[in-house]
C-alpha cells in the first residue's frame, strides 16, 4: 500500500531531549531573570540544530522536537480562550506524573493568531529542500474533558456538554484550517486517554465521575472526528496513543481492546502511532480490526531506556504484529513507543543515546522495507 503523506517505515512520535542551555534559559525565563525574547532566540537556534540531527539519523518526518514546549499539551491549549490551568506543578505518582489539571472556564475560542503557524513556517524553512517533511504535533481534544470530567467545565459557560464538545471541535477546526493555509499537510494528535481507558484503574476512576465507559470512547472518536473532519484530504492525520512519559517513568498499562473497534473502525485518521514497547500495552490481536486502508505506526522500541532495543526482537515482533493484519508489514512502520521528552524535562538517557537508538530504528526500518522508508 501507498502510505500516507507524511508517514515513514521508519518514524517518530515527535519530542527530543532538550539541550541543557535551552533548558537553563527556560527557568531564567520563568523566574524572570531573562526576557522572553531570549528564550525565543534559543529555540531558533535549537529548533534548526535538531531538524539538522533528525535529517543526519535518517528521519525523514521532522519536527521541531517541541521544543518551544515545557509540556506536550498545555502550552497549546491554554491559547484558546476558555481554557485556563489549575496550579503551576503537576503530581508525582507511583508510575509516573499528572501534570497541572486543565479547567474550562468561559466559551472556548480561537486566538485571532493561530497557534502552530508561526513555529510550522519556522520549521519548514530549516527543512528546507531536503527530501523530508514536516510534522506539528498538537493534543488531542479529549485532553480538555478527561481528567476532569462535567466538574472541570463552567456549568455557566456550558450548561450542557454537546455545545462545549461542539465549540471544542471548532477552535481545532480553525486551527487546522490555518496550518493547512501555510501549508502543512501532516498533524499528530496527541492523546493519553483512549490508552487511559484501557487501563482497569483509570477505567474504575473515570467509573466514579459518573462516566459511562461503553459510551466516551465513542464520544471521543465523535469529538476528533468532528474536528478534523473539515480538513482537505491531502492533509493527513495521525493519532498517538500516550500512556504517559515523564522521566522514563510510564502512567497507564492494559491491552487495545477495551477500545480497539472505536479506534479502528470509527475514528477518521489516517495512521495510528501506538505504543508497544513492552507488556503494559498487551498482544497485537487488536490489530484484526485495522482497515486495510490504514497504517500503524509501532511502537515497539523504547524512548524511556538509555539502552539499545534487541534489533532481532524488534524485527520478530513487526512479523508477529503483521499476522494479525490484513495487508501483512505493508500497513506497518516502527517507531519508538514515545517521544523522548514530553515534557521539558525529558527521559532518563543522554542525546549521544537518544540519536543512537534512532538510528538503529532507520536501520532496522531499511532491513525490513527497503532502502527507500517513504514506501
Amino acid at each position: 500500500m501507498v502510505l500516507p503523506t507524511g508517514v515513514y517505515r521508519a518514524d517518530h512520535v515527535g519530542s527530543f531531549l532538550r539541550p541543557s542551555a535551552l533548558l537553563s534559559v527556560r527557568e531564567k525565563v520563568a523566574t524572570k531573570q531573562l526576557p522572553p525574547s531570549d528564550l525565543h532566540a534559543l529555540e531558533d537556534r535549537c529548533i534548526a540544530d535538531v531538524v539538522k540531527k533528525q535529517l543526519a539519523a535518517g528521519l525523514r518526518s521532522i519536527t521541531d522536537g517541541e521544543f518551544r514546549r515545557a509540556y506536550f499539551h498545555l502550552d497549546f491549549l491554554q491559547h484558546f480562550s476558555g481554557i485556563s490551568i489549575q496550579g503551576q506543578t503537576g503530581t508525582i505518582r507511583p508510575h509516573g506524573f499528572s501534570p497541572p489539571v486543565l479547567a474550562v472556564t468561559g466559551k472556548l475560542g480561537h486566538p485571532s493568531t493561530p497557534i502552530q503557524v508561526a513555529d510550522f513556517k519556522f520549521l519548514e524553512k530549516h527543512i528546507g529542500a531536503a527530501a523530508a517533511s514536516s510534522k506539528v504535533c498538537i493534543p488531542s481534544p479529549t485532553m480538555v474533558h478527561f481528567r476532569g470530567g462535567r466538574a472541570s467545565i463552567d456549568i455557566k459557560a456550558y450548561p450542557d456538554l454537546d455545545p462545549f464538545f461542539a465549540d471544542l471541535a471548532k477552535v481545532y477546526q480553525d486551527e487546522l484550517a490555518a496550518l493547512y493555509a501555510a501549508g502543512c499537510r501532516f498533524v499528530q494528535l496527541d492523546d493519553t486517554n483512549l490508552a487511559y481507558l484501557c487501563d482497569p484503574e483509570m477505567r474504575k476512576a473515570a467509573a466514579e465521575r459518573n462516566e459511562d465507559l461503553e459510551a466516551l470512547p465513542r464520544r471521543y472518536a465523535e469529538l476528533i472526528n468532528a474536528a478534523i473532519g473539515a480538513r482537505p484530504r491531502d492533509m493527513k492525520v495521525g493519532i498517538h496513543l500516550c500512556r504517559g512519559n515523564y522521566r522514563s517513568k510510564w502512567f497507564a498499562s492494559g491491552g487495545y481492546e477495551p477500545v480497539a473497534e472505536v479506534l479502528f473502525k470509527e475514528l477518521d485518521v489516517d495512521a495510528y502511532f501506538l505504543e508497544y514497547d513492552d507488556a503494559r500495552s498487551g498482544d497485537f490481536e487488536p490489530l484484526r480490526h485495522l482497515p486495510e486502508h490504514k497504517v500503524v505506526v509501532l511502537g515497539l522500541m523504547s524512548s524511556k531506556k538509555n539502552t539499545l532495543d534487541d534489533k532481532a526482537e524488534i524485527i520478530e515482533r513487526l512479523g508477529q504484529a503483521a499476522a494479525k493484519c490484513k495487508g501483512g508489514l505493508d500497513q506497518l512502520c516502527l517507531s519508538h513507543q514515545c517521544g523522548f521528552s514530553s515534557t521539558a524535562e525529558g527521559n532518563e538517557l543522554t542525546e549521544e543515546e537518544q540519536w543512537a537508538k534512532v538510528r538503529l530504528e532507520v536501520e532496522i526500518a531499511k532491513e525490513v522495507w527497503g532502502d527507500d522508508i517513504s514506501k
